[in-house]
């Protein structure tokens, strides 16, 4: 079973773990050591036993609030889940009428023609 040295607090633990699960101990150990290390700078030295209880009280406190988010994010996605979709919503397009387009080419067509013919007299 391999050991690890992992820091708590400014203090230095050996401690054993399963083969592979060291990185998950030195994590684990990581957010200890956060909640140690404030306790730490708040109050001074004080017994490894009494940080120790105190670091895990205040992780505990944060995981259950973290749960508690956690049931209500689900109860909200369930609750989503089961909520009746929305039929899309309907945008309707106005369709130019092939009149209008002919027109418009046409009016186009005649001033190009235009333009041409006082083009050639402003040379002329």
């Amino acid at each position: 079973m391999p050991e690890a040295q992992i820091t708590i607090g400014g203090r230095t633990f050996e401690v054993a773990c399963q083969a592979g699960e060291e990185p998950y101990l030195r994590s684990a150990a990581g957010l200890l050591d956060v909640e140690a290390s404030a306790l730490v700078s708040q109050i001074g030295r004080m017994p490894e036993a009494r940080m120790l209880l105190m670091a895990g009280l205040m992780l505990a406190d944060k995981t259950a609030g973290l749960e508690e988010r956690l049931r209500a994010a689900n109860a909200e996605l369930e609750e989503l889940r089961g909520a009746p979709i929305a039929p899309p919503e309907r945008i309707e397009v106005p369709v130019i009428p092939p009149q209008v387009t002919d027109t418009l080419a046409e009016l186009a067509a005649r001033a190009e023609a235009l333009a041409g013919a006082i083009e050639e007299k402003a040379a002329g």
